[in-house]
């Protein structure tokens, strides 16, 4: 994924909705807010697009990487049972395909973690470019009608440089309209940083749990305990 991308997904993100709803203001048009509204759409379907990419990407290698781990495992068992047969010249060569096999599915392995990662990244930005978006479009429609309220009490637009200078001119209705524009979208932000973490903490505790699993599949193996393998490889990962 190329980093201009990840880069705009950001500038998005971390826009400044209340300059922005200033800018409304100060120019007696959402204008402003339309365009953002334009590139967050835009931005989120190939967003979309990518994520879609990448989690197809991911399934296809967690595959190969299983297949060849299995096939590993495979010669692991037949190189034991050749050894103990005195077949040395088999179990040489099956031992050159084990290797070839364990080193193909490390690659994969590596491979998997890195498009997961990845695609984690992808769906973390949307998840915090989606609630940006909604934010902005709610805050578009009160905007609207603080530019009308501001309009019928004859405030010329030229004099609305934010919304601090609106709540200065002593206008009890348009201050009122302009706090709660204030306290919504501090709460939209409030909001993103909440799923973010939330989202963050089930990644880990899911990783966690799986590094676990992993382990006690080794120690299971390395016992010569019972192992369900088709249990272990879904545990695995």
């Amino acid at each position: 994924m190329a980093q201009s991308f990840f880069q705009k997904i950001e500038t998005l993100i971390k826009a400044n909705l209340h300059a922005m709803v200033d800018k409304a203001l100060e120019s007696n048009s959402v204008a402003v807010l339309d365009e953002y509204i334009r590139q967050a759409e835009d931005n989120l379907d190939d967003l979309e697009d990518a994520l879609v990419t990448i989690k197809g990407q991911v399934k296809t290698l967690k595959r190969k990487y299983e297949t060849f781990r299995a096939e590993a495992e495979a010669l692991d068992r037949d190189i034991d049972r050749l050894l103990k047969l005195g077949k040395e010249d088999l179990a040489l060569a099956a031992q050159n395909q084990y290797n070839t096999k364990i080193d193909l599915a490390e690659e994969y392995r590596k491979q998997y973690e890195q498009q997961k990662a990845e695609a984690d990244r992808l769906a973390d930005a949307r998840l915090k470019l989606e609630a940006r978006l909604r934010a902005i479009k709610q805050e578009r429609e009160h905007v609207i009608g603080l530019l009308e309220l501001a309009k019928t009490k004859e405030i010329a637009a030229r004099s609305m440089k934010s919304l601090d200078a609106l709540e200065g001119v002593g206008d009890s209705d348009i201050a009122r309209v302009a706090d709660k524009i204030r306290e919504r979208l501090d709460r939209a932000d409030a909001e993103v940083e909440m799923r973010t973490t939330r989202l963050s903490s089930q990644i880990d505790e899911v990783l966690g749990k799986d590094k676990l699993m992993s382990q006690l599949a080794e120690r299971r193996r390395r016992l010569g305990l019972e192992v369900d393998e088709e249990a272990e490889a879904a545990d695995s990962l």
